[in-house]
């Protein structure tokens, strides 16, 4: 995500404080160790690294990618861009109706009530559920889409782009952001060629920060740290915050991720379950806490140990109660990318969105009955939590976090496995897993099986912790590493084994500076690399698509990049989509027939001294008066072909 306010990166507070080796010093190692087997001095070692490292521009005889389509240009304008012979149209936008009854957007007069029965603020993850369910409905579906934070100074008139915008709301403005925060789930239909939103479907409905009560479930439920004035017995609590991406499940749910829940809660408590995840009494939303007593931790201590899980919903059945599910460890989540080992154990695979944080998974006890939806609803309530350490020769080893074992017992602070999972962060940093550059989505290919791990940046990073043999010091472009697990390709891939192989795919980076480091595929264009990729999706054949969140510090408009897997054309990139100004891309999403790419576009506007009576950009409107407007756009080629062919 991009931060909304100009105060501290929510990144880069409560960060790892620990000496767990970094990516680039066991790279390093990795890169070391290789070329003296291979009888090569350390200097030519570096030289060689460097080259490969450096290679990605276009030439003559480049191999070609199976992905057709005319890139998009490098450039920052007003409005979105899509390659020729596609089209991308406004699915629904913040403050479009959604529940029955609901209201149209009125920008200059905006209260709670209206925003409870309209689409949310800063549209984030996307998931399609086909209708009906067990189908693979392309047509007509269910669009699952959290809300991840609000822009105060592009939501409401008045305001200037600075720290001080929220500590000057009304209680009736805070009660429009609580409400804009959460899930929406609409149903949507495709009559002509264009997406629509179907009106007063009994499937399209608000889960809001502001009213709607949802279940902890798991070995946290009940716990005394999860008590509070409002539920003194633990085990409820009101809404979800700060929805970054997520996942879905075989059986027909939504997952979606509590990311950067510290910057919600004012006051300072004592403690690595608080300073460990950034509550220091620096809110980004200080206003909260003034008209809500749950906002400061002074006086409801507990309630941020309420935040920072894994939500899963049912879309299919309205009526249904979320749950958080605390099994899957207390983070700040980026992802839930769900896969069915083939035992019929389920894998759940996610990383912690701070700088030199971690990647995990969490193996299920029990296993997926494809033949009985109601049978899987709670198998994410029992199984182990791993955290993943990288070997310098090749290996990433899971290491289980599990009261009783290695570090996690009562002389270093852990009675049980609650403890674990609400402190979860301190279980890793003990275990000694591998700090990472910012992990952010964590997802599966479902044809080749291999797990691809998408590290946004570090520009923490120090020279110290590096060499030149990778030149990652400062890592202010990302990259992407591949994880392979043993037993071959696609559904073969057993992901509950503890041992997994793994490689750089990507290097993030300008290929024509030396000093990015940069690593690609051959036949990279100019308009080919890209900065800061952040989520990503698999289209039916393998092929990679990655949205980027940061490229607008390199003068370029984020959007998605899209490439092979494998192939002589492997990681050769190419732009499909670019983001209006200020814009962040989210979401990707494919229909199950590849024939539509569903994207959310995350606060355009959001450049310096951009504001509500003077924005950037009115995108998608383009109406004098109206501000500009996240929302979901719907790619789909002009022919009705396959997206990317």
């Amino acid at each position: 995500m991009r931060f909304p306010f100009s105060g501290p990166d929510p990144e880069d507070i409560g960060s790892n404080p620990t000496n767990n080796p970094t990516f680039a010093e066991i790279l390093e190692a990795r890169l070391t160790r290789r070329a003296a087997l291979q009888g090569v001095s350390a200097t030519a070692a570096m030289g060689l690294v460097g080259s490969l490292l450096s290679h990605a521009t276009a030439a003559e005889g480049d191999p070609v990618s199976t992905l057709t389509f005319a890139e998009v240009k490098h450039g920052y304008d007003k409005t979105h861009h899509v390659p020729p012979g596609y089209k991308a149209d406004i699915v629904i936008r913040w403050g479009d109706p959604l529940t029955a009854g609901g209201p149209a957007f009125d920008p200059q007069n905006q209260t709670g009530d209206k925003q409870l029965r309209q689409f949310g603020y800063n549209n984030d993850m996307i998931a399609y559920f086909p209708l009906p369910y067990g189908s693979n409905n392309s047509d007509n579906g269910i669009l699952a889409v959290n809300h991840e934070y609000t822009n105060t100074a592009l939501m409401f008139p008045g305001f200037k782009d600075d720290d001080e915008a929220q500590s000057k709301l009304t209680k009736e403005q805070v009660d429009v952001e609580l409400a804009a925060h959460g899930v929406s789930l609409i149903e949507v239909r495709k009559e002509n060629g264009t997406w629509r939103v179907v009106p007063n479907s009994p499937y399209n409905r608000a889960i809001r920060l502001s009213n709607t009560r949802i279940q902890l479930t798991g070995p946290a439920a009940g716990d005394a740290r999860l008590k509070t004035s409002t539920d003194p017995e633990g085990r409820f609590v009101i809404g979800t915050i700060n929805n970054c991406a997520g996942g879905w499940t075989p059986w027909g749910t939504y997952l979606t991720a509590e990311e950067n829940f510290h910057q919600y809660f004012s006051g300072k408590a004592e403690g690595a379950a608080y300073t460990r995840y950034g509550i220091t009494g620096k809110p980004a939303y200080p206003a909260w806490a003034k008209y809500y007593d749950r906002f400061d931790v002074t006086k409801e201590p507990n309630e941020a140990m309420k935040f920072g899980w894994i939500v899963e919903i049912d879309p299919y059945n309205p009526n249904s109660m979320p749950k958080k599910r605390t099994a899957l460890g207390r983070f700040k989540h980026e992802n839930a990318s769900v896969v069915v080992a083939p035992n019929g154990q389920v894998v759940v695979y996610g990383g912690d969105d701070e700088r030199f944080d971690y990647i995990y998974k969490f193996v299920s006890k029990g296993r997926y009955n494809p033949n009985n939806r109601e049978a899987n609803l709670d198998l994410l309530d029992e199984g182990t939590l791993y955290v993943a350490k990288f070997d310098a020769n090749g290996k990433v080893v899971w290491l289980p976090l599990v009261f009783g074992t290695s570090r996690l017992t009562p002389e270093n602070g852990f009675n049980s496995q609650a403890d674990v999972v609400i402190e979860a962060r301190r279980a890793a940093d003990l275990l000694g897993a591998t700090k990472m550059d910012r992990p952010e989505d964590v997802d599966i290919n479902p044809v080749n099986g291999r797990v691809y791990a998408l590290l946004t940046k570090n520009d923490r990073r120090t020279p110290d912790q590096v060499d030149a043999a990778n030149q990652r010091h400062n890592n202010l472009w990302g990259h992407i590493i591949e994880m392979i697990p043993p037993g071959g390709s696609g559904k073969n891939a057993d992901h509950t084994a503890l041992v997994y192989d793994w490689k750089v795919f990507i290097r993030a980076g300008n290929p024509k500076q030396r000093s990015h480091g940069a690593k690609y595929g051959p036949g990279v264009t100019e308009n080919g690399w890209f900065a800061n990729p952040d989520n990503v999706e698999f289209d039916n054949q393998g092929r990679m698509w990655i949205a980027t969140d940061g490229f607008p510090d390199f003068g370029v408009a984020d959007g998605v990049w899209a490439c092979d897997v494998s192939g002589k054309a492997a990681a050769q990139t190419r732009c499909f989509f670019q983001c209006p100004s200020g814009a962040e891309l989210c979401g990707p999403r494919f229909t199950p027939d590849n024939k539509t790419l569903f994207v959310a576009v995350q606060h355009p506007g959001d450049d310096k001294d951009s504001t509500f009576d003077n924005p950037s950009t009115r995108w998608p409107d383009f109406q004098e008066g109206m501000p500009p407007r996240p929302a979901v756009v719907a790619i789909t080629k002009i022919d009705g072909g396959i997206v990317g062919s």
